[in-house]
């Protein structure tokens, strides 16, 4: 890696583009002229890579011929398209995880787009209204697929953002691999009833601990998604002063230490890092959850100081999230339970062939043709509260497509305004979720541990 000063931003600025991932500039951005968008090319490929000592791994899915899927770079409020063509023997499709798009967009087979079989091509178009971290994936045989390695970061780049050093992004995520390298089952029944089952190999951008340069004394802009199929994460950083900007792709009202900060799969966050003055210091981004606590990836400062200071940061800009209306919000209640319930096993996407969990006492894998009723039907424009409890001794990252909702409140802790499509509920806890209902279609609504998704805590709401 090299250094990465302002004076090569300009120099690099024009070939920052749509791919890459790891450490790249950033600076202040001119203007950017809309114009009638070329389609990204997102291939889908079965390929290998080394994820492990002992050799390539096979079977690894990706867009693309090599590595891990490009970090796509959008901008907000300006039109973007990609065309995604199917090479792999799977139907599949594109989610855009956490971006408000039309719902013919929104990648869901059977519930708002055909899958897209070997051979065929698919193209999505919309304009992302948010500026954030948010990232991509298949919605059809979604444990197979991401779990094999189809899942990549979007950045929605926002001219008013303020202005850093450099610029990290991080996909983490983990394999099911054995001792050869090589896949094996991606869960086990048990496990599925429970938390889910983890992954035997972790890695950061597909590598194991990987470590990037960053300016000495400068700011650094962390972007981390968990696109795991199951892990959650307490985050910490050693060696250097963080603060939390934005999770979800939206800024936080209130900054804060990530002190063991708790996010599951689907989940963002964006941190503003002073790097230590020192040069060769290291910073150090750990996951300290359960028994194993794992450095995920590391900062080394390189050069003479830049002396910046983290108060320095500016707020970043609110995204367009239509307010809650409290006094005339509508309430739904939304019970998340176990089940003994058996459902048919007939999804084309990959259905696990259990069903050990449920939404309102519905189980659904949410890849039928033949879909339950809607959760609920919503007026277009009118105010709701999801009322959400959680009647499971597991954590659960419910996942809304299409909307953002506000956190308005939780019956176990203080919890900040924050504007998301992801919560992570825990045990026992009781939530409340304002939105507005502004966006007409048929929209997904299930947990990301995507075991717990496919056997049954899945539902939608209709709004029209």
């Amino acid at each position: 890696m090299t250094v990465l000063t302002r004076r090569r931003l300009l120099k690099t600025a024009a070939i920052a583009g749509a791919g890459g991932a790891g450490l790249s500039v950033m600076g202040r951005f001119g203007g950017w002229a809309a114009a009638r968008p070329e389609p990204v090319v997102l291939r889908t490929a079965k390929t290998q890579a080394k994820l492990m000592d002992v050799g390539q791994t096979r079977d690894v899915l990706s867009y693309g011929d090599a590595g891990m899927p490009p970090v796509l770079r959008m901008k907000k409020g300006e039109p973007f398209a990609a065309r995604l063509v199917n090479a792999i023997d799977d139907p599949t499709t594109i989610h855009w995880h956490g971006i408000r798009v039309p719902n013919k967009m929104d990648g869901v087979p059977f519930l708002v787009q055909p899958y897209v079989y070997t051979g065929d091509h698919f193209d999505y178009a919309f304009t992302p209204p948010d500026a954030g971290t948010f990232w991509y994936h298949p919605h059809c045989n979604t444990l197979t697929q991401m779990g094999h390695g189809l899942t990549g970061v979007i950045v929605v780049e926002n001219p008013g953002d303020p202005q850093f050093d450099a610029e990290m992004v991080i996909n983490l995520r983990d394999w099911r691999l054995g001792d050869d390298g090589q896949f094996i089952d991606q869960f086990r029944p048990r496990d599925a009833a429970r938390t889910g089952t983890y992954g035997t190999v972790r890695t950061a951008n597909w590598l194991d601990q990987p470590q990037y340069d960053a300016p000495a004394g400068g700011l650094v802009r962390l972007r981390v998604a968990i696109t795991d199929v199951t892990r959650i994460y307490a985050f910490l950083v050693d060696g250097a002063e963080a603060t939390v900007m934005a999770l979800d792709g939206n800024p936080v009202p209130q900054r804060f230490a990530p002190d063991a900060l708790l996010l599951g799969p689907g989940q963002r966050m964006e941190l503003a890092i002073r790097m230590p003055d020192d040069e060769g210091a290291i910073v150090g981004l750990r996951d300290v959850r359960g028994t194993k606590p794992k450095v995920l990836a590391t900062l080394r400062a390189v050069g003479s100081s830049l002396k910046r200071a983290i108060r320095d940061v500016a707020p970043l800009e609110v995204n367009p999230v239509a307010e809650v209306d409290l006094a005339s919000a509508q309430h739904i209640s939304l019970a998340l339970s176990a089940t003994a319930e058996n459902v048919p096993s007939d999804g084309i996407c990959g259905s696990l062939g259990y069903s050990f969990w449920a939404i309102n006492k519905v189980p659904w894998p949410g890849d039928t043709p033949d879909p339950t009723a809607p959760l609920a039907e919503l007026k277009l424009g009118r105010s709701y509260v999801i009322d959400m409890e959680n009647l499971t001794p597991q954590s659960h990252p419910m996942h809304l497509h299409g909307m953002s909702f506000k956190v308005l409140s939780s019956s176990t802790r203080q919890v900040q305004p924050l504007i998301s499509d992801t919560y992570l509920i825990q045990p026992n806890e009781k939530v409340s979720l304002g939105f507005v209902a502004d966006n007409p279609g048929d929209w997904l609504l299930h947990c990301h541990i995507i075991e717990h998704q496919k056997s049954g805590m899945t539902s939608y709401v209709r709004v029209v």
